[in-house]
């Protein structure tokens, strides 16, 4: 068992990696070229059109801070955020494995709950830089 406690923070880095890649794969199409057409998008599902910019923001932006693993926490709760008004708003209708459902987007959402309270781990940006304290060491006292 203590391998893999030390192995802990590789598995912190896949999470990061994964949720990263695959936010930025969604929001690189909003951002470049897109925009436009999540604008009217998000307007048709009753919510402002000023938070299609937020959404792709958080995706796009928010997926390359969780790959560096810098701002780790801000940038999993705002992915957080931004699947769950997804599930919500687009994906709950569908069921839960049906096409177009919300079970991937509630696995990535798990993926950032987890991030959003663990944070990024020793192998980031954010443990260089002094912003992220080690989850998993027992506190004395």
């Amino acid at each position: 068992m203590r391998l893999l406690d030390r192995l802990q923070p590789l598995a912190l880095l896949v999470l990061r990696v994964v949720l990263g890649a695959v936010m930025i794969a969604h929001g690189y199409p909003k951002v470049f070229g897109g925009l436009q057409r999540h604008v009217h998008m998000v307007s048709n599902l009753g919510l402002p059109g000023w938070l299609a910019y937020v959404s792709a923001l958080a995706e796009f932006g928010g997926g390359i801070l969780l790959v560096i693993g810098l701002l780790t926490r801000c940038a999993a709760f705002a992915v957080l955020i931004d699947l769950a008004v997804a599930i919500w708003k687009v994906h709950w209708k569908n069921g839960f494995t049906a096409q177009g459902g919300y079970e991937f987007p509630l696995a990535l959402a798990a993926i950032a709950f987890a991030l959003t309270f663990f944070g990024a781990g020793p192998i980031s940006l954010d443990a260089i830089r002094g912003g992220s304290r080690a989850p998993f060491k027992k506190s004395s006292g």
